[in-house]
């Protein structure tokens, strides 16, 4: 019984790409960043090869690494999360999702208006936390929704729990997800319900919801599905596809339960991809900008990663990867930074080979289709005959 368990340690890269400037990075490297930090430990993912991957500067190298490892390039034209995720499934996007770093503009949110019955406050580029503050007693006054964006291709939606149901709020993104279409197709409507009192101090609740654009083509998932195999999807990945290709789900409410819940799995019997998002190093501390925090959530993931090992069975493939950079050094921004980010392949049956620099994160998503034996149907050489065992 075949069973990969492909883990995204979203925003983890490794160095800035050779385009990073023309995504407006320069001298960005998460890992370096991290490595900086007295908090920063991972003698567990440098046993699996970790520093010896090409273009990696920091951190004792191994040399004689348990894993197969290799440097995975973006051929997308973005850095976000949808974008990162789609591509390691097979979608490559030739041109950016959309974003508004002045605000959507009438034609979005005058129908918006109509269909909720509600008006909007902000509409800008704004952190979550600070929108909320300067928002939140008016939104409480008058009902109108607090609509803000970010550097990413999102609309966000935040409401006091008290004043819009948390379902009414997700309906409200519903109807959002079907205005935002075409050349207003943004990655992810999102949900985001606070709490507190007028006049006081605001807090985001854990029910937040995310309502992704469909993958515009076939993905990884859509394949393993059709030939029968289950694909389980922990944390976030669920929205990220939009539900499709999945077969099973569980939502988390950050990297502690991701990984408790990736543990159960491993504990269960079924054929196929346990595909998990641990979202804590980019929506906690890359974006915050907190090196430590960062840091500390590596070392952190690195403490527990010998109970996934010791739970992996003879025909069990992990992969641990990233979507994209999130350098919590960089302040010219508190953006995602354009990087390349790490393949660690580890098994019984996997060689503990260098790999180099691959095109693109779809090598991921074509190995994994091809230790079932199925044939990609999106380009990507898939690494897998390089590094299974004869």
């Amino acid at each position: 019984m075949k069973r990969v368990f492909l883990i995204v340690l979203d925003s983890f890269g490794i160095g800035e790409m050779e385009d990073a400037a023309a995504y407006g990075d320069v001298n960005v490297n998460t890992l370096r960043a991290v490595s900086s930090s007295p908090c920063f430990s991972l003698p567990n993912l440098r046993e699996l090869g970790l520093f010896d991957i090409e273009g990696v500067t920091v951190g004792e190298k191994k040399g004689s690494h348990s894993a197969a490892i290799a440097r995975m390039a973006e051929r997308s034209r973005g850095k976000d999360t949808t974008i990162g995720h789609w591509e390691i499934a097979g979608v490559y996007s030739p041109q950016p999702l959309p974003t508004y770093p002045h605000g959507f503009p009438e034609e979005v949110l005058e129908p918006f208006r109509e269909k909720t019955g509600r008006g909007v406050l902000c509409n800008l580029p704004y952190s979550g936390t600070a929108v909320i503050q300067e928002y939140g007693d008016a939104h409480r006054k008058t009902g109108d929704l607090i609509v803000y964006t970010s550097a990413d291709s999102v609309f966000q939606i935040a409401a006091h729990e008290e004043i819009v149901p948390v379902e009414q709020l997700y309906e409200y993104c519903r109807i959002a997800r079907e205005i935002l279409q075409g050349k207003h197709g943004v990655g992810r409507v999102i949900a985001r319900p606070f709490t507190g009192p007028c006049g006081g101090q605001y807090t985001r609740s854990p029910r937040r919801h995310d309502f992704s654009i469909l993958p515009p083509s076939v993905t990884m998932l859509d394949q393993l599905q059709e030939a029968g195999k289950s694909v389980i999807a922990v944390g976030k990945i669920r929205d990220i596809f939009a539900g499709k290709g999945i077969t099973e789900s569980v939502y988390t409410g950050g990297n502690e339960e991701g990984m408790e819940r990736t543990l159960e799995y491993l504990d269960k019997d079924f054929e196929g991809l346990c595909f998990v998002n641990l979202v804590d190093y980019d929506m906690l501390y890359g974006h915050r900008r907190d090196v430590d925090g960062y840091a500390a959530a590596l070392t952190r993931f690195d403490q527990r990663l010998p109970q996934i090992l010791g739970k992996l069975r003879r025909e069990d493939i992990l992969m641990i990867t990233a979507d994209h950079g999130c350098d919590p050094s960089y302040t010219a921004t508190t953006d995602h930074t354009r990087e390349y980010v790490p393949l660690l392949l580890y098994g019984q049956n996997v060689r503990p080979v260098n790999l180099g620099t691959r095109k693109t994160f779809a090598e991921t998503g074509a190995a994994v289709l091809q230790y079932f034996g199925i044939v990609p149907a999106f380009e990507g050489e898939g690494l897998l005959q390089e590094v299974l065992k004869a």
